[in-house]
């Protein structure tokens, strides 16, 4: 009798202990393994950035590594602001990927040259005129060191940010409060190669992976980071970006809220090393950059949710 009290008592102590255990426990796997779309191209149409896109609905922002870009929805090029460094407390050269929120624009800024980034930024410009309005520096304990991407998580109205540079930095998502505050990084499991964009879906994170090789006509990937409380998260292969006219770059995605259309950009001609532009493929003399458009449809249960 006394045996079983004990037991008894030891599994109550278990089940007691176990859902504050089970935060930082590792992920065993992602909830759906496959897909949770199907993808159809739609549209390919031509920009001037080459890093990050965003859309609101309305409109369809662009940036390029020193200028922002604002499209209608039939791409038509409506403003643009070529010097969108000017105010920036702290020097920068590079903008990767951005997203748009509640009229205005999160860009990831930086110091970049030759696979290196320093003195990240939180810039937030204005949708319309595409001006600073303010910008928050990232946290240094946080490890990152560089950034390729930035999106807003409309729900719990939080910033997550994105590491191109392997190693450390590339290993993890970077999550901030809508005002800066630094909260917490995750674990990517596993870690996508050379991480270039990230957009909030539905709950999950989508990143960008250039990880196809263009000189062997590679494909590189979109991935699905199914976001928790725990410190990781698992990494799930979402679309293989196999229509690409000539394999290249692939740079930012996001949605457009109206039509839950995923819009990926893309880069083709240019040499890449380091992250730098080093002369042109055969048959290019300049760099092409653009959107692909592709339709969204829900595998089994899952629904598409624009999210504004």
């Amino acid at each position: 009798m006394r045996k079983l009290f004990v037991l008894a008592a030891l599994l109550l102590a278990a089940a007691i202990t176990l859902p504050q255990n089970a935060v930082s426990a590792p992920v065993n796997g992602p909830k759906v393994p496959g897909p949770k779309y199907t993808y159809k191209l739609k549209s390919v149409f031509p920009v001037a950035g080459r890093q990050g896109v965003a859309c609101d609905g309305k409109f369809i922002y662009v940036s390029g590594s020193k200028a922002l870009y604002k499209y209608d929805m039939d791409g038509k090029l409506v403003k643009q602001n070529n010097n969108p460094f000017e105010g920036y407390p702290i020097a920068s050269n590079h903008i990767g990927d951005i997203d748009v929120f509640n009229g205005e624009i999160y860009v990831s800024a930086e110091n970049f040259m030759d696979g290196v980034g320093k003195d990240i930024q939180i810039a937030v410009h204005d949708a319309e005129t595409l001006k600073l309005k303010r910008s928050f520096a990232f946290e240094p304990k946080s490890g990152q060191e560089e950034v390729s991407g930035i999106t807003v998580d409309p729900v719990k109205k939080t910033v997550w940010m994105c590491s191109w540079v392997g190693e450390e930095s590339g290993r993890y998502l970077y999550e901030y409060d809508i005002n800066g505050k630094y909260l917490r990084k995750i674990h990517l499991q596993p870690v996508p190669q050379w991480v270039q964009g990230v957009y909030w879906v539905n709950g999950d994170l989508f990143v960008t992976a250039d990880d196809g090789t263009a000189d062997d006509n590679e494909p590189d990937h979109v991935y699905r980071v199914e976001v928790s409380s725990a410190t990781n998260a698992p990494v799930v292969l979402e679309k293989t970006l196999d229509e690409a006219i000539k394999q290249g770059e692939i740079e930012g995605l996001c949605q457009d809220p109206v039509t839950g259309d995923l819009m990926v950009l893309m880069n083709r001609g240019t040499r890449i090393v380091l992250g730098m532009g080093k002369g042109f493929y055969p048959g290019y003399d300049k760099e092409i950059s653009e959107v692909y458009r592709y339709s969204m449809e829900p595998r089994g249960p899952h629904k598409p949710a624009p999210r504004r």
